[in-house]
């Protein structure tokens, strides 16, 4: 097998334009944030202040670029009986949708997944990390094959 690697900028700008890349469409303000996970309290299913602030990004990234969907995945850490473990993670994330349907992102545009304590960020005792909502990015190609 031969690998062909790529080590002169040149060359790869003039692969990615001929790929179909518009650098006059990449704009500095319209990086998707890089904040991707939301952290909760105990019990809790609504968003500190600055949390909505990194959402309302979120949402303006979402509004300039149509052809992208997110899925929100909810978690809860380990405490408890699963059934309302699941419950709390949709809550969490339910509360994390109607923020970006507030911010102008169609609800079309929006997956959602429970976990509940399922899928641990953190070891099962952490608890406090494994209370959080993820973001997840995807084209609508993928997002129409959900």
């Amino acid at each position: 097998m031969t690998v062909l690697v790529l080590d002169s900028p040149e060359l790869i700008a003039t692969a990615a334009i001929a790929a179909g890349f518009n650098p006059a469409a990449f704009e500095a303000g319209s990086q998707r944030p890089h904040r991707m996970k939301f952290h909760y309290g105990f019990n809790k299913h609504s968003l500190a202040a600055e949390d909505i602030g990194f959402l309302q990004q979120h949402a303006a990234y979402l509004r300039q670029h149509p052809s992208v969907s997110i899925r929100i995945h909810g978690h809860s850490d380990n405490f408890g009986a699963e059934d309302y473990n699941g419950f709390l993670s949709r809550l969490r994330a339910n509360a994390v949708a109607r923020i970006l349907m507030q911010e102008g992102v169609p609800e079309s545009r929006i997956l959602m997944a429970h976990w509940g304590s399922a899928r641990p960020l953190a070891r099962p005792e952490d608890h406090a990390a494994n209370r959080r909502v993820e973001l997840e990015y995807l084209t609508l190609d993928m997002a129409r094959a959900l």
